[in-house]
């Protein structure tokens, strides 16, 4: 897949996993916009990138999406590739005091129904492109759930079939390709909590795997 001179929205594109799939698609001439919850985090990439745009939105209130939906519709409607990169998880462990009903809801929030939502509701720009592409940031535990992240790992599983589902259904009768990422514990922000910073591989590697995958339209991208 050529991945130049595209419009491409990045949840989660301020910092981590996100903020590198943006440097990179920068670097090769495309326009970037990344969304965020975090103000400052989306400014400080901001100032550190080129070709890009930052819009505040949480991605699980319907009134942040509508509002990002008006936004690209009007000022962006070349988008042509969404990449679904937001992430929650929870490291613990099965008890009875685990809260895994609290922690699991959020987690299929951010992983899962909000995906769903945003994919759904940007279809018709994609389905409008020449060429167009989702991405969806799984993660390994997809395939080999962690019993240290047991209900983030049940979101990836959802996740993943979803993926599936969509890619199938958009070949179709659609240009647009579906791809997912796949890595193993990255050194980030968001995966201190779970040992990221101690045996994380580096979000660029992961960032890097992506553009090889774009470019040898491998849909199914496992990294490390």
């Amino acid at each position: 897949m050529n991945i130049t001179d595209k419009t491409i929205l990045i949840t989660g594109g301020g910092s981590g996993i996100g903020f590198e799939i943006a440097k990179l698609l920068s670097e090769k001439g495309n326009k970037i916009i990344i969304v965020g919850r975090t103000e400052s985090k989306l400014q400080n990439a901001v100032e550190k990138l080129s070709n890009v745009i930052a819009v505040r939105c949480d991605i699980n209130s319907e009134h942040d999406v509508s509002n990002l939906i008006a936004l690209v519709t009007s000022e962006h409607p070349e988008l042509s590739v969404l990449i679904n990169n937001a992430g929650r998880a929870f490291a613990y462990m099965h008890d009875e005091n685990a809260s895994a009903f609290e922690k699991s809801t959020e987690e299929f929030a951010t992983n899962y129904f909000s995906v769903i939502r945003l994919t759904e509701r940007l279809l018709p720009l994609l389905k409008s492109q020449p060429e167009g592409a989702i991405v969806n940031v799984s993660s390994i535990s997809a395939i080999t759930p962690s019993a240290n992240l047991p209900t983030y790992s049940d979101s990836k599983v959802a996740l993943h079939s979803y993926t599936l589902s969509l890619r199938h259904t958009l070949a179709k009768n659609t240009s647009i390709k579906v791809f997912e990422l796949m890595p193993p514990l990255v050194d980030t922000e968001f995966s201190k909590e779970i040992g990221g910073e101690q045996y994380g591989m580096p979000a660029e590697e992961v960032a890097k795997s992506l553009m090889d995958g774009f470019e040898n339209d491998n849909y199914e991208i496992y990294v490390g």
